[in-house]
């Protein structure tokens, strides 16, 4: 007799449960807006072993700028206080002399820099190299240290990001959704 009416009691709780609760099919991930800063103030920390990388790290930059600049945030670039510190190899992509090689990134740079991104070099690593700072885009400001750039942002109140660009071992089509 216990046993029924443990049975019925629930039977009747799974009737009152709604449709959704026995769904085999999974739902979807819940999108939220969160509530970034009116004024961000981001430094991107830009130290590469290659300098063909620096692609990589601007992508980091196009997706953070484009999602502050497109609803619902509609942020203005001239609201967003961003440094990008370059002190790896990819320093290099700085230098007229290597226009040619990497004009993409250089085009790009320029493009950030006009909507007031700021590029900082390191210059004790520019003089390692043998490079004087009229060797550089008008664009580039160069500091006395990269890590001591970071962190002098960082006790600004600048968020650090440092985007990572590790090699590829899947092409981007084999990710992609199918429909």
């Amino acid at each position: 007799m216990k046993q029924g009416l443990k049975l019925s009691a629930f039977l009747l709780c799974l009737s009152v449960l709604p449709h959704s609760a026995f769904a085999t099919e999974p739902s979807g991930a819940r999108l939220v807006q969160t509530p970034y800063s009116e004024e961000p103030k981001t430094v991107f920390e830009f130290f590469f072993n290659h300098p063909v990388k620096i692609a990589t790290g601007l992508s980091w930059l196009r997706i953070y700028m484009n999602t502050l600049m497109n609803p619902p945030y509609d942020l203005a670039p001239e609201f967003m206080h961003i440094k990008v510190v370059i002190h790896g190899a990819e320093i290099v992509t700085l230098l007229h002399k290597n226009y040619a090689t990497y004009q993409e990134s250089v085009e790009r740079m320029k493009y950030y820099a006009s909507l007031g991104v700021e590029f900082i070099a390191c210059q004790s690593f520019a003089e390692e190299l043998g490079y004087q700072s009229a060797d550089f885009y008008d664009f580039v400001t160069l500091a006395p240290s990269g890590p001591n750039e970071v962190a002098h942002w960082q006790q600004q109140g600048y968020a650090l990001i440092i985007p990572q660009a590790l090699d590829k071992l899947m092409d981007v089509d084999e990710l992609r959704a199918t429909p």
